[in-house]
């Protein structure tokens, strides 16, 4: 069945790291990249990595594109994408299914992802028939001002493994409708997915006869492949998603060359549950926040801030929901949680529970490495429930991994914020609450400190609509949905004199 997804995808056993269009192309010299699946340890394909001459002919093809796309209209950009997007759902299941084998989420989380991508598409049709500018009222008699906007020119897209699919098309479906063409370097843990939907878009511009290089694809190593692209200023703007420890290092380089970044960087995201919070419905965004991808969301919820008076029913509700939690393979639809991606993700989640245990913690529930036929890959653990306190140093830290540290409150809703608050991340945030005024001072400009915040909804599962993104480690980028589609253009004020004098501004005269 592998193999038959695999085919229907257009992923060969053996694959070419580079492609600007239809076709990859590459050398064989730069290592070859052997993808396993982590849900059963079993060979899916191969791919050669991209080299240098590789990737001098992938920027080449794009600039000439870009040359070509940027004069397109707008709303026929906007059509090409509806195009894509209608693709996308012909190959929804055995994307969605492919992305599950590579990564290792759950079949449903896999079929939501291409769902995302899809969903993009429409919000990109949209939007390529609304990049507005402004009007201004000039200062001067007879002369008119006004905004607006122009393609950029290259996008750089550097993704991460937990969503192959749907953070490239967050990106490169914004990108496409403002006039721009993308050059994507995905994760080298889950390239086949982004083989996958190269073969997708490509069809597409293929029947509407538009020219190779407006999406790109590059598997390489980050040394060669993501350095160059933060370096070179063929580039102007670089989209990354990955660690603080790589997007700090990113934001150097880019900066140093005056390029633009997108940086979608760590979540360390916590749930406050106060005294009036509805249990009955925290519970499931809790569990689904905490234990949703195995933990490996940049949103996953990794701390829950409970005030002491609901703390022990809290307690006991969130071990009985995990305990009757399913482990085991993705594409069993039965399960809710499936492995991690691979071993060093495991050795990462066995580290932060020996620390925090040395730090005071006290595990609840879970905490193990599954053994068995079922879990042979040997990526399989067991959600994990931790009591523990806010200021710990692993705590403090985002583990890659499902592990809920559950941390109590005693004072009001002030106290509950300062403990959120107080992590060096800032991305996705949460409130259980029924009063008004708790939920309005969690909004408040004195509360919450993320990107995102939300009420009586988890820290997890952002619809596209919204701007994706968060604040102090985490980068400060947004994208998708809202007014994200500024970024992948370069803004341009127009001032036009249409009468017969020449007035200067603020008053100021200079006769020849």
């Amino acid at each position: 069945m592998n193999m038959d997804i695999l085919k229907k995808l257009g992923v060969r056993q053996i694959n070419r790291g580079a492609s600007t269009g239809q076709y990859a192309f590459g050398a064989e010299d730069h290592g070859k990249l052997d993808i396993t699946s982590p849900a059963t340890g079993e060979l899916l394909a191969s791919v050669y990595q991209a080299s240098e001459v590789d990737y001098e002919m992938v920027i080449s093809a794009a600039r000439a594109a870009f040359s070509v796309w940027r004069n397109v209209p707008a709303p026929k950009r906007g059509e090409i994408v509806r195009q894509i997007g209608f693709e996308f759902r012909r190959h929804k299941m055995e994307l969605g299914a492919l992305v599950s084998l590579e990564m290792g989420k759950p079949l449903q989380e896999g079929w939501g992802e291409v769902q995302e991508t899809i969903d993009i598409c429409d919000f990109a049709v949209g939007q390529s028939r609304q990049l507005y500018g402004a009007t201004m009222h000039s200062e001067r008699p007879n002369h008119r001002m006004y905004d607006h906007y122009h393609p950029l020119g290259v996008a750089g897209i550097v993704t991460a493994f937990n969503f192959p699919v749907a953070v490239w098309s967050w990106n490169a479906m914004l990108a496409a409708v403002c006039g721009d063409v993308m050059v994507w370097k995905p994760s080298s843990r889950t390239p086949l997915s982004a083989i996958a939907c190269q073969h997708i878009v490509q069809k597409v511009l293929k029947e509407n006869d538009l020219p190779e290089g407006i999406f790109n694809l590059m598997i390489g190593q980050g040394e060669i492949i993501g350095e160059k692209i933060l370096a070179d200023e063929r580039i102007p703007l670089v989209s990354i998603t990955g660690s603080v420890r790589v997007g700090r290092h990113a934001a150097a380089v880019i900066a140093g060359r005056f390029g633009r970044s997108i940086l979608e960087l760590g979540g360390n995201n916590a749930i406050i549950v106060t005294p009036s919070a509805n249990l009955e419905l925290a519970l499931p965004a809790i569990v689904f926040g905490a234990v949703g991808t195995a933990g490996q969301r940049c949103t996953t919820t990794r701390r829950l801030i409970v005030h002491e008076s609901v703390y022990d029913r809290m307690k006991e509700a969130l071990i009985t929901a995990y305990q009757g939690l399913k482990i085991g393979n993705p594409l069993d639809t039965g399960n809710h949680v499936g492995p991690l991606v691979n071993r060093a993700a495991v050795d990462s989640f066995i580290r932060a529970l020996e620390r925090v245990v040395a730090e005071g913690g006290v595990i609840l529930y879970g905490g193990t490495v599954l053994n068995g036929p079922e879990f042979s890959s040997g990526l399989y653990v067991t959600p994990t429930i931790v009591e523990a306190k806010n200021h710990y140093a692993t705590v403090q830290e985002e583990t890659f991994a499902p592990i809920l540290y559950l941390i109590r409150y005693s004072g009001d809703i002030s106290e509950a914020i300062a403990l959120q608050n107080d992590v060096t991340q800032g991305l996705s945030s949460a409130i259980f609450t029924d009063r008004l005024s708790e939920a309005e001072i969690f909004l408040s400009a004195g509360g919450s400190d993320c990107g995102i915040a939300n009420v009586n909804i988890g820290t997890s599962g952002a619809e596209i609509g919204g701007a994706f993104g968060g604040e102090k480690n985490t980068g400060g980028g947004r994208e998708s949905g809202s007014d994200a589609w500024k970024a992948y253009m370069r803004r341009q004020t127009t001032t036009i004199n249409f009468g017969m004098d020449l007035p200067l501004a603020q008053g100021i005269q200079f006769k020849i």
